[in-house]
């Protein structure tokens, strides 16, 4: 190997292991004392397809029990139950209902997995219950609630770890040292790719189904029949989002494309390449200005209310642009990438797909700088062996929540909520301007948007009885 390689390998992965566990373990659990062998009680709320993949990731980690499922439909408990059963040797309780599990003293810890609109509120109850949170990607559905988060996590001392994964892939880390390294140069422009084929839902009528119905291409995993709705909890499942009436096409996943519930593809899928370009950027600041264009094309008659193609512009305060591109409909990749960033720097570009792998490119062509590949044979880093070197990083997320809370240090989250947030305030501006169809400027400090009262009425949706998001006090 050429000494002179400014990327050589060991420069490349110097400093990229996050430590699985830490060495020394002190309480941090209010009313009881937590030793480094005590069982940690966990409940999970939110049990469809993401949830489903907490429950299997908490089962593996030693030390952790999954004492409670929670979930606004009974439905699927049953299934849930049996797999524990099954696999792990016991069975835990349900709830349908979280703040039963907020009252309960022997959780330590939630993991939530429930659609966008809950993660706020959810997050914030458990906090001042002193259960600390593991939420999952966008941190928040409104960037007001984002910052009532991280308050509520100060205020009552818990950590509140956001699942953007890929701050726990080692490859991931790796690229993003070297791109803070300077061997790019100066880091003037990212893009974020999100070219994720999508159908139509269509248009369905509101209220359950007929039995026997079979669900339209899109509409769902099944039929919601009157009997399946017999045990769902549907004003709770609508908890602070307006009420409306029942639609499959407003219920599970499709939530996503509608504007109550979810954030589109852009706040989706796009939240984890968002992350990944803020940080390779080094942008710990709000961008000072925002324009996103885009539409519902080619479908016709549909319920959806998000765009299918959307393209977001960025510009932060020293002139750096972040560009992302929303594609739901039939697309080429940008080289090799469809779902992933690209960094450009003065003197070349990396490429770094969903799976964190990553290549350079140099020169005025394409001439081949390091790669992920690089890493193959590299010898993993004490405390680092959850690391999938080819990218992994899912696994590697839940354990490092759990080695967190047992070194009661904020500092071992690597995505803890003031991070997860200031990458979830990025789609959410983007869909604003969007919506509004014009260019914001966001004052990063008041976190307010200049000049536009239509616009800053966005980043706080209207309360609705017995589900507010409450406005807290900053706390360090």
């Amino acid at each position: 190997m050429n000494t002179a390689n400014p990327f050589s390998r060991r420069q490349i992965i110097k400093g990229t292991a996050v430590a699985a566990a830490a060495a020394t373990f002190r309480p941090f659990f209010p009313g009881r004392v937590l030793g480094a062998n005590d069982r940690l009680n966990l409940a999970i709320i939110g049990l469809r397809s993401r949830g489903d993949q907490h429950i299997k990731s908490f089962s593996k980690i030693p030390g952790v029990r999954i004492k409670t499922f929670v979930d606004i439909d009974e439905n699927l408990f049953a299934g849930r139950i049996k797999a524990m059963e099954t696999n792990y040797k016991y069975t835990p309780g349900t709830e349908f209902d979280m703040r039963k599990v907020f009252d309960d003293k022997e959780i330590d810890a939630v993991s939530i997995a429930t659609p966008n609109h809950w993660h706020a509120l959810g997050a914030i109850w458990a906090a001042q219950a002193k259960k600390h949170v593991y939420v999952e990607k966008p941190a928040c559905h409104t960037i007001f609630e984002g910052r009532q988060m991280v308050n509520a996590a100060r205020k009552n001392g818990v950590l509140m770890q956001v699942g953007f994964q890929n701050r726990s892939r080692k490859n991931v880390t790796a690229a993003i040292n070297l791109l803070h390294s300077g061997k790019l140069g100066k880091i003037f422009m990212a893009r974020g790719l999100c070219y994720k084929p999508r159908v139509n839902i269509g248009r369905l009528p509101d209220g359950p189904q007929a039995e026997g119905a079979k669900p339209p291409p899109g509409a769902g995993v099944h039929a919601f029949t009157a009997a399946y709705l017999e045990k769902v909890h549907y004003d709770l499942w609508t908890g602070p989002a307006p009420l409306r009436p029942f639609n499959p096409n407003r219920f599970h996943y499709n939530w996503h494309w509608q504007w109550p519930y979810g954030n589109g593809d852009t706040g989706n899928q796009g939240p984890h390449q968002f992350d990944v370009g803020r940080w390779g950027l080094n942008k710990d600041e709000h961008p000072v200005k925002v324009r996103s264009f885009g539409g519902l094309y080619s479908w016709g008659d549909t319920q959806q209310e998000a765009p299918n193609m959307q393209t977001c512009l960025m510009e932060y305060a020293d002139g750096t642009v972040f560009e992302f591109a929303t594609r739901g409909l039939n697309t080429n990749p940008d080289g090799k990438i469809k779902i992933g960033n690209i960094f450009y720097g003065s003197e070349g570009r990396l490429e770094i797909d969903d799976s964190g792998n990553w290549q350079v490119y140099t020169g005025r062509g394409d001439d081949l700088g390091p790669s992920s590949k690089d890493l193959k044979d590299a010898k993993e880093e004490p405390g680092a062996d959850s690391m999938n070197l080819a990218g992994g990083g899912d696994q590697a997320h839940f354990e490092n929540f759990i080695a967190a809370l047992r070194s009661g240090k904020r500092e071992t989250l690597t995505c803890d909520i003031e991070v997860g947030y200031r990458s979830s305030v990025l789609p959410h501006l983007s869909n604003i301007s969007y919506r509004l169809d014009r260019e914001l400027k966001f004052d990063g400090k008041t976190e307010q948007i200049v000049g536009d009262a239509e616009a800053n009425k966005m980043l706080h949706r209207q309360d609705r009885k017995g589900f507010v998001i409450p406005k807290l006090a900053t706390s360090a």
